[in-house]
């Protein structure tokens, strides 16, 4: 399988509290998709990206894990 998994082609809504620690799944194989589950430790060779909310409220988390603004969604997924 190549990886990163496309996930979806649309962003994921989720509500973050600001300041709050999150993992981002950049391999696509988590089962709890856009947050990273530690699937990645069965040999992908990849790692989930951590980061810290800046702000608290909706964001659109990307989910075809092509974005040049991770964890965020950037609009790539239109184009694949």
């Amino acid at each position: 399988m190549e990886l990163p998994k496309n996930c979806g082609n649309a962003s994921k809504a989720m509500e973050l509290e600001k300041d709050k620690n999150y993992a981002w799944c950049s391999c696509g194989l988590s089962k709890s998709q856009p947050l990273c589950d530690g699937a990645h430790r069965s040999g992908s060779g990849m790692k989930s990206l951590v980061f810290q909310a800046e702000r608290s409220g909706t964001q659109h988390l990307c989910m075809c894990k092509q974005t040049k603004n991770p964890p965020y969604c950037d609009g790539t997924h239109r184009s694949l």
